[in-house]
């Protein structure tokens, strides 16, 4: 996720600007975002947009950049920061799962506001004999050790093949830098992770090569059986990945980083003015890195996304014609998933009070996933 930062904002403190225009969307005067550490893609792309604010509406904006998904979501949860620009720690938060599973945490009301589309897929060596998904059985692929962000992805996308964890061989790296580069020293033959990472690039220089593993949108078994393990990504063509001839498109499934994300008692009032500014000033940072086109409403403002939409945000999105009726119809679906797992969580936690917190953990994913089934 990391990517140059963008000059025009000041790194991880107060940014203050001119006001080029009076804040004729009702934006507070200053506000706080968190996001990914400096140097990763969510703080270029905030400070972009943070720096629009500024020029566009006088706006002052201070970023706080965390390593941990903790540490990007305390200050929104206790009310010290607005927005948070988040990668699938929504998703887990929202839900309970993985880091969030103990006692302490359990499902937030978290809310979208946008987020902007990132492709991925299987990616293999070249020389794995790895065509498509399913021929992954018996093949190394590659995890990152305490990042449970990859790995459910990877076995989201293995699930589209009809594999399970069970049917490769898991090769567990310390780092995700680590687990990146270990195709090109073949100590692995796939992994999953945008087609942008630099490690991808020495991977296709290299004698091995490299092959994304297609994930054809009009299979409906393959997506069906992704979107029981995950259920926030969607089919996206990828015309920007290591190795990709110019003018070909790689078939992936796109997922949102960063999501724009807040709480569900956040004013509607508050949150239509965000993402109205978010689009207004859309034409000051959209060349601001490779991907900030993507912050398009027609592309980050749709179904699927890690959480519901805020109900504010929908109302601009319905404005401007990028909302319908089937987005309405997916996210009243997100939002009974999410009641129906926070009822789940305050029956388990009145009834398991005392126990150890791996144990309590492990108990609550175990009944969470009988909760999910249930609703289908």
């Amino acid at each position: 996720m990391k990517t140059n930062i963008y000059l025009g904002a000041a790194l991880g403190g107060l940014i203050a600007f001119s006001a080029a225009s009076a804040t004729a969307q009702d934006l507070p005067d200053t506000m706080v975002w968190t996001s990914y550490d400096v140097g990763s893609a969510g703080y270029a792309e905030a400070s972009a947009i943070a720096d629009a604010f500024g020029r566009k509406f006088g706006t002052r904006i201070r970023i706080q950049p965390s390593g941990s998904g903790i540490g990007r979501l305390q200050p929104l949860l206790q009310g010290r920061a607005d927005y948070a620009f988040l990668a699938t720690e929504a998703f887990f938060l929202a839900e309970g799962a993985y880091d969030f599973a103990l006692p302490e945490w359990g499902p937030h009301n978290l809310r979208a506001v946008a987020g902007r589309p990132a492709g991925i897929t299987l990616i293999a060596a070249g020389d794995a004999g790895i065509k498509n998904v399913e021929d992954a059985r018996g093949k190394r692929i590659a995890f990152v050790a305490g990042n449970p962000s990859v790995n459910v992805k990877c076995e989201a996308i293995l699930a589209f093949g009809g594999l399970t964890l069970d049917d490769v061989k898991v090769i567990m790296f310390p780092t995700y830098s680590s687990a990146m580069s270990s195709m090109t020293r073949n100590e692995s033959d796939a992994t999953c992770t945008t087609p942008t990472t630099s490690q991808l690039y020495e991977l296709a220089e290299s004698p091995r090569g490299i092959h994304y593993a297609p994930l054809f949108a009009d299979n409906a078994k393959g997506w069906d059986a992704l979107l029981t393990v995950l259920p926030i990504m969607g089919p996206s063509d990828e015309d920007i990945a290591a190795g990709l001839p110019e003018g070909e498109i790689a078939k992936m499934a796109a997922y949102r980083y960063p999501v724009i994300t807040t709480t569900s008692d956040k004013s509607a009032d508050e949150v239509y003015a965000f993402i109205k500014a978010l689009d207004k000033t859309f034409g000051l940072y959209k060349d601001a890195t490779a991907t900030m086109k993507r912050w398009a409403l027609d592309r980050s403002g749709r179904p699927a996304i890690d959480v519901p939409f805020h109900e504010g945000a929908i109302r601009y999105l319905r404005e401007i014609g990028v909302w319908t009726e089937e987005h309405d119809l997916w996210n009243q679906q997100r939002i009974a998933r999410l009641d129906a797992l926070r009822a789940a969580w305050e029956k388990f936690r009145a009834q398991n009070e005392g126990m150890p917190e791996q144990e309590y953990a492990a108990a609550w994913m175990a009944h969470r996933a009988d909760v999910i089934a249930g609703l289908n």
